[in-house]
């Protein structure tokens, strides 16, 4: 092959790999968002452990059951990191197998679609995990709770 043959390949080749280069950034988006989330739920767990220690029985009751929420919000979060990250690596194989197919004789068509859809499935598969996750944090949610200790009585207006 001549130059320009060859260079008029990595430029097609270049074209076709930016669509997966863009899925590529926003799955590193997303892995930025579950980062995140995971490291919050860790922090809500251990001042919810510290909260327990020496604590009464019905606290210390409490505090158990919000850490195994936690745990599974931990796990189903995890899962999705997982899936987004296996998603980001089947993108890249499509981009490095496009690249061979570009210079060899071999016909990648099957085995890049493959990929792909694998790619897509893992993303799916993630999203599920972080849809169930955010399910769980809205379930478990107490917004207007408030302590028995800190309630405002009821006939009488805050000071």
């Amino acid at each position: 092959m001549d130059n320009d043959t060859q260079l008029a390949i990595i430029a097609h080749t270049i074209q076709v790999a930016v669509a997966p280069v863009f899925l590529l950034g926003g799955v590193s988006s997303m892995l930025g968002v579950l980062t995140s989330r995971l490291a919050r739920i860790v922090d809500r767990a251990r001042a919810l452990e510290i909260e327990g220690q020496g604590a009464s029985p019905e606290l210390q009751y409490l505090v158990s059951q919000g850490l195994q929420r936690l745990s599974r919000r931990a796990r189903l979060t995890s899962k999705a990191i997982a899936f987004c990250i296996g998603c980001a690596l089947l993108i890249s194989s499509v981009i490095v197998v496009l690249f061979v197919g570009a210079f060899s004789r071999w016909n990648m068509a099957v085995p890049t679609a493959a990929l792909f859809v694998l790619a897509v499935l893992s993303l799916i598969c993630g999203l599920f995990c972080f849809l169930r996750e955010v399910q769980l944090a809205t379930r478990y949610l107490r917004i207007g709770e408030v302590e028995p200790e800190r309630r405002l009585p009821v006939n009488e207006p805050p000071a």
